[in-house]
């Protein structure tokens, strides 16, 4: 018997220990349910921090996953050379409310990663993301983010972006390297608050200067790749032809609250800061290039008359603002109502340069805003921008709005206008580029004048939203194919800056969503009506539609599958300026036949993971065989992709 007595101990300090490591297990399993959840990785951004101190939950669900290329955004359609990456305009007007120096050059922003979009991260543990879209396909995308909290008031992190598309035509190759180096401080009161970021961006998107047939989609006997065809401009290697964009910038951003600061949801991680005095300082620092280089004889006429070889135009701007603010605003003790007032100014140095010129400019810019709100009911806002000194004096924009939320069931209202008044961009100004030269004495560009009045509806009960705006514009510019009557060869595809007198656009935009149970029908249709239809270059009516079925499997995979369909009516189709790097009105003046444009794809989400498969100009198959949104430039063929992305937060 007692020689069973240790047995029988050892088994009971077993059986215990291996109770307690159950019990440590358990709680720390309970503890890490808690921590590592997506409701703790949490980011803002300097437009919110502008404001006080919120954050906002990731995005982990796979709404619109399918979407990566910004050039195909149903919410913001584009013109484009066909291919992801190259230079890319706007469909639908969008005004730029944008006042003081621009460079001008548009073709790839939509690709630029800017401090002002950077976001920066509250989390209490690692936080990554892993983003890819392709694989064995053609467009290979890739992004990579880590944000980590050092301790409870710093955060810092990074993001790098590599892209790398071959496009389907011979030189269509776009590539780009991307990135951001950022940190967020808060101090232990919470009223002193550090945001700042380092980015680089390195876009590089090859010219081929269209396929030299201009009827490929007329001969249906034919199977040709689109590889097959040839283009104006050939060039590989050390003689590609290719516009490459070089930006990058260094932003700082320093704000004290002062007096009584108010806290809504306690300090729990939505918790939110109004400060009622704001004292802020922002710095930026940004150098931006614009290079075009091609080395080879111009044998195809992709260029106005010229007999260059070798071309290697480069435009520098440089950049150093600062941005002082004070914002002061007056509760009461419910937080539900609130007067706001803003005071700010802002110093822009300039330094220009390109292949004949270099230059020093600066602007000075005064800021006010005035605000009330009366509960979540109603939202009176003012703001004003005037340029008061400088290269870009007298540029002003006026704005004012106010919100109207009566209950959830009649919806929210918005009443707006702004007045603007803008200088030229400095590519309107100034050019001295291999192909095209003028400067400012040469055209007598005038402030462009803008007058809008706009009215939104939104009622999330039945779905719908829409707007309607309208807008007065004096001298609209713009460029232009140099008149060419007697259709001289010298003045083919020279372009010049222009401006339009008055004119009028009435713009309408109505997006109304159904549900049927699991089924979906989202639509959103944009009409525009304007006196000068050819010079904006715009389609009068734009629709888009997306028919999908939404559930889990097994209840493991929430998942989306569905089609798109999308639709605009013919416009004039503008031409573009290779060297430039300019969207232009030439004296042609064509339309090209339009057509319904579908897509299928499916969309998911297990866990932590997002993927999407789509097939896009699935009806090439059928009808029609090919399409233009841009002179010469033949669109996409039907492609098939795939993009997954993972986020880890433990």
């Amino acid at each position: 018997m007692f020689s069973l007595l240790p047995k029988l101990y050892a088994q009971t300090e077993d059986e215990f220990s291996s109770a307690l490591d159950s019990a440590r297990n358990a709680e720390d399993n309970k503890k890490d349910s808690v921590i590592f959840t997506a409701k703790y990785v949490r980011y803002t951004n300097l437009a919110t921090m502008k404001k006080g101190t919120k954050t906002y939950q990731i995005d982990t669900s796979h709404v619109n996953f399918q979407y990566y290329n910004k050039q195909n955004l149903p919410w913001d359609p584009s013109i484009n050379l066909g291919s992801y990456g190259l230079a890319t305009r706007d469909l639908l007007f969008n005004p730029n409310k944008t006042i003081g120096f621009q460079s001008g050059y548009h073709a790839l922003e939509r690709y630029l990663l800017t401090s002002d979009s950077i976001q920066y991260y509250r989390a209490r543990a690692r936080y990554s993301e892993l983003y890819a879209v392709g694989f064995f396909f053609d467009d290979q995308v890739f992004r990579a983010k880590l944000a980590q909290n050092i301790n409870p008031h710093l955060n810092i992190g990074a993001e790098y972006h590599a892209t790398n598309t071959d496009g389907y035509y011979n030189n269509q190759e776009y590539s780009d390297r991307k990135g951001a180096v950022f940190a967020w401080y808060e101090s232990p009161n919470k009223r002193y608050n550090l945001l700042t970021n380092f980015n680089f961006n390195t876009l590089d998107a090859t010219e081929n200067g269209s396929v030299l047939n201009d009827t490929l989609f007329r001969d249906t006997s034919s199977n040709k790749s689109p590889a097959s065809y040839p283009v104006r401009l050939d060039g590989q290697q050390a003689n590609r032809p290719f516009n490459k964009w070089k930006d990058m910038g260094f932003f700082v951003r320093q704000s004290y609250y002062l007096g009584r600061i108010d806290t809504v949801s306690g300090n729990g991680p939505d918790a939110e800061i109004r400060p009622t005095n704001v004292i802020a300082h922002n710095t930026r620092l940004r150098q931006q290039k614009y290079i075009f280089f091609k080395n080879q004889a111009d044998i195809a006429n992709a260029f106005p008359m010229n007999n260059l070889v070798r071309t290697d135009d480069t435009t520098k701007i440089s950049t150093i603002s600062n941005d002082f603010t004070y914002s002061f605003y007056l509760r009461g003790k419910t937080l539900k109502n609130e007067a706001k007032v803003e005071l700010g100014f802002q110093n822009d140095l300039i330094w220009y340069a390109d292949s004949a010129m270099s230059k020093f400019f600066q602007n000075s810019m005064v800021k006010g805003a005035i605000g009330y709100k009366f509960s979540d009911k109603v939202d009176v806002n003012a703001m004003a921008n005037q340029i008061v000194v400088g290269r870009n004096f007298g540029d002003f924009l006026y704005e004012a709005y106010a919100d109207i939320h009566i209950n959830d069931i009649v919806g929210k209202l918005r009443i707006g206008a702004y007045t603007q008044n803008k200088s030229p961009e400095m590519i309107f100004q100034n050019a001295n580029l291999s192909y095209h030269s003028w400067n400012e004495d040469s055209f007598d560009l005038e402030k462009t004048k803008t007058q809008n009045l706009n009215f939104q509806y939104a009622n999330d009960k039945i779905g719908f939203s829409g707007k309607l705006e309208y807008f007065l514009i004096n001298n609209y510019t713009y460029f232009k194919e140099v008149d060419n009557p007697d259709n001289s060869f010298l003045l083919n595809k020279m372009i010049e800056p222009a401006q339009a007198g008055n004119l009028n656009l009435l713009k309408l935009t109505v997006t109304q969503n159904f549900k049927f149970r699991r089924f979906h029908l989202d639509n959103r249709v944009v009409y525009q009506k304007s006196d000068a239809m050819d010079i904006l270059a715009t389609p009068e009516l734009y629709t888009w539609h997306s028919l999908y079925y939404a559930n889990k499997l097994y209840n493991v995979m929430d998942f989306r599958i569905g089609t798109d369909v999308r639709f605009n009516t013919p416009f004039r189709t503008p031409s573009y300026a290779i060297n430039a790097g300019q969207f232009y009105n030439d004296n042609l003046g064509l339309e090209f036949s339009t057509y319904p444009v579908v897509d299928f794809w499916l969309t998911g989400n297990i866990d932590r993971v997002n993927l999407f498969l789509s097939y896009n100009f699935a009806n090439q198959h059928i009808s029609p065989r090919g399409y233009y949104t841009v002179r010469r430039y033949p669109m996409n063929p039907a492609f098939l992709r795939f993009g997954v992305s993972w986020k880890f937060y433990d």
